[in-house]
């Protein structure tokens, strides 16, 4: 039995209290709704500065009335110390998720990227060490390995930061650090790769590649590739990204504390590879879309040239082994996106 169906079965037996920050964004609505059809009970903390109330209103539609009673969203601000303290209030588990992601995002506005990832980073750990959680899990980022050359990445060697962003990510495991040595918190940072999967946000101008090139294809538009498209990416599917999060907060295993986890499949694609096979697997729901060519525009400014992790250590220590590659994550994302277009539809012309 895989060490997360043993893992959910004893959650559903004995259900918890668990707190998810930045509960109205991509990962977090995913959380949600994973710790909500487990039974659990769930306080969310969102400002909607990059989260939407539509994405927990599509949680509530599948997991149901009953369920969602034991959901008690909070609207509040990370930023807010006030508002990490009620939220942590009576809760078993932390998953912290609110940060203001996204590399172009933190060079065009480093002052935001800093309050919020190191202001509010630190507003969290004060919140839950006086509430008497312990132990908190949070969102970190494969962008701390900066100009380090390896690959695959190892958690144990980072380089320079190339961004704000990553800065602001590598300091939020300085500090979990301080706080375990100082106050004997406990905390499990999680490197994320590139993330992807359903209620990935498809606009703006800091959407994620996945999720902007499958809303352009769905509308007959050209999807640009940043450089030539031999970029690769170590993409990572959104429901392996829940079970690790649930690994952390409930591993009781010693050795497993107060360390640096890369999340991901463990492969490298291409951007022309990934586009490829969004196109392809589009095409079985949208006939023409396989003509689509994109177009090539200038390399991002931030951006490394290769990112492979090393996913060893997660498996060693939380015992998480990812269920699914990248072709197989597509076709369940796609089939979710062409579905809420096809319901969008429906909705505007009824």
């Amino acid at each position: 039995m895989p060490e997360i169906a043993s893992v959910r079965e004893k959650l559903t037996a004995d259900p918890g209290k668990w707190l998810v920050t930045g509960v109205a964004g991509f990962i977090g609505s995913n959380i949600l709704e994973t710790l909500l059809e487990l039974g659990q009970s769930v306080v969310g903390l969102d400002s909607f500065v990059t989260g939407y109330s539509h994405n927990l209103e599509n949680v509530k539609g599948i997991v149901g009335p009953a369920r969602w009673k034991n959901f008690d969203f909070i609207e509040g601000d990370i930023r807010n110390l006030d508002d990490c303290r009620r939220a942590c209030r009576g809760v078993d588990f932390v998953l912290h998720q609110a940060a203001l992601g996204s590399v172009p995002r933190s060079i065009d506005d480093p002052i935001s990227t800093n309050q919020s990832n190191v202001d509010g980073f630190l507003n969290m750990l004060v919140a839950a060490k006086e509430a008497g959680i312990g132990r908190m899990v949070f969102a970190s980022s494969s962008s701390v390995y900066g100009d380090h050359p390896d690959l695959p990445k190892v958690e144990d060697k980072i380089g320079r930061s190339l961004s704000p962003y990553a800065a602001s990510k590598h300091i939020n495991e300085l500090y979990a650090g301080v706080f375990s040595q100082v106050y004997g918190f406990q905390w499990i940072g999680l490197r994320y790769f590139n993330v992807f999967g359903k209620r990935q946000d498809p606009q703006g101008a800091y959407a994620a590649v996945i999720p902007r090139w499958i809303y352009a294809l769905i509308n007959g538009e050209t999807p640009v590739i940043n450089g030539d498209g031999e970029t690769s990416r170590d993409f990572c599917y959104i429901k392996d990204v829940v079970s690790v999060n649930i690994l952390a907060a409930t591993t009781d295993n010693g050795e497993a504390l107060n360390k640096a986890y890369n999340v991901a499949c463990g492969a490298r694609t291409t951007l022309n590879e990934l586009y490829g096979m969004i196109r392809n697997s589009l095409s079985e729901h949208l006939p023409g879309v396989e003509n689509i060519e994109a177009e090539h525009g200038p390399f991002r400014a931030g951006d490394i040239r290769h990112s492979l992790a090393d996913t060893s250590r997660v498996r060693k220590f939380l015992g998480h082994v990812p269920q699914y590659n990248v072709r197989e994550g597509m076709r369940e994302t796609i089939g979710w996106y062409v579905e809420s277009a096809s319901a969008t539809t429906v909705k505007s012309t009824g």
